[in-house]
């Protein structure tokens, strides 16, 4: 588990803050950040004063990152790029959350690494993480100004023809109820979506298609809810084109492999975060996945693998 807790003894009253400074290594704006979030605690009270003084028997929530040797495929002085298999998280969701690609990249890069963005559990492929804090809001102000054009792999249901050009606005809700804020779907009243798809390469005799997908805007389940709208639905997705039934048992991880196999097509959702490229401090950048997908779709779809 990647988040634990620290047993410390304070004999005479410190500022909090120092407490944590110099028992952790922390700097000052993570010791305040630690102390925000409710990490502190003084004889089991939650230490909220930044300013505050402690002293007698202190516990300190930390993230320890874990690690199994899952480098990254590209590195710089500035970024580096890791291309993650999909089940994994690219964050942990809460503390009780265990192993993500967080710990990989503060275990390798240090605790001022971060990722720029996250793709879903289920997505594989590359995700872009910033080394230092500097560096960080200038990543991150690319990709909100769409200066970083990402291109994503999909094995779709059906054959698809032609590039298809969808622009359909989609809306979310934030709701307490996980099912009814995980979906997503296309609304008047939602925020502009533009995704582009290309076919790739037509497999008649399972009549599916390998296709490109470039989403020129950023909205959740972006390109799911897209190719769900003009039929061709990502093969393996457990949300969109299933009973509600099903999608609720998937999410309280009940849905057996078998089950989703029979019901989906895959074990997982054929989605692949293909490639990355961008301009970073004059230097044009362009990285490829070195994935082979298509493998990895007939594997997860348990068939046998094409000539």
């Amino acid at each position: 588990m990647p988040f634990v807790t620290k047993k410390m003894h304070v004999p005479a009253p410190q500022k909090a803050l120092n407490v944590l400074m110099n028992e952790l290594a922390l700097s000052r704006s993570e010791a305040q950040r630690y102390i925000s979030r409710g990490r502190l605690t003084q004889n089991g009270v939650i230490m909220d004063d930044q300013f505050g003084m402690i002293e007698g028997d202190i516990e300190v929530i930390c993230f320890e990152p874990l690690s199994y040797g899952f480098k990254p495929m590209f590195v710089t002085n500035d970024f580096a790029v890791y291309d993650k298999p999909s089940g994994l998280c690219v964050h942990p969701n809460s503390r009780k959350s265990g192993y993500s690609l967080n710990d990989e990249i503060k275990h390798t890069f240090g605790n001022g690494a971060n990722a720029t963005h996250r793709i879903d559990q289920e997505t594989s492929g590359l995700v872009l993480v910033s080394l230092h804090k500097q560096g960080e809001p200038v990543l991150k102000k690319l990709f909100s100004q769409r200066l970083i054009h990402k291109r994503y792999l999909a094995m779709v249901k059906g054959h698809v023809e032609q590039t298809i050009d969808i622009q359909e606005p989609i809306l979310r809700n934030d709701h307490p109820n996980l099912l009814i804020s995980m979906v997503v779907k296309i609304d008047s009243e939602g925020k502009n979506a533009h995704t582009i798809i290309t076919p790739l390469r037509y497999f008649p005799e399972y009549d599916m298609t390998l296709v490109e997908a470039s989403p020129l805007t950023g909205r959740t389940h972006q390109i799911r809810v897209h190719l769900f709208h003009v039929k061709h639905p990502i093969i393996g997705d457990p949300v969109y084109g299933q009973d509600p039934a099903d999608v609720t048992r998937y999410i309280n991880k009940e849905l057996s492999r078998e089950e989703r196999l029979a019901k989906s097509g895959s074990i997982r959702l054929l989605l692949h975060a293909h490639s990355l490229e961008f301009e970073y401090e004059g230097v044009h950048h362009r990285i490829v996945s070195e994935k082979d997908f298509i493998a990895e779709c007939f594997e997860a779809m348990k068939l046998n693998h094409p000539l």
